[in-house]
């Protein structure tokens, strides 16, 4: 079972505080879940990284060939 825990406030300088929150926060989310739901949980966090790459690379694309 993964825990619907919220996600900790990362600061803006982003420091090694944030990386212990972090992984404890993931620790807590993920310590009950099976190895299938693990992986169903990278795929589904996967699947949003790229959605959101692809996002940054079609505004950039479209930025960089207005000022063409």
């Amino acid at each position: 079972m993964i825990h619907d825990i919220p996600k900790p406030e990362i600061s803006q300088d982003f420091t090694i505080n944030d990386i212990h929150r972090l992984r404890e926060w993931n620790y807590e989310r993920l310590k009950d879940a099976t190895t299938q739901e693990r992986i169903a949980d990278i795929k589904r966090q996967a699947a949003a990284a790229q959605a959101s790459m692809a996002a940054a690379r079609l505004v950039r694309q479209n930025t960089a060939s207005t000022t063409l």
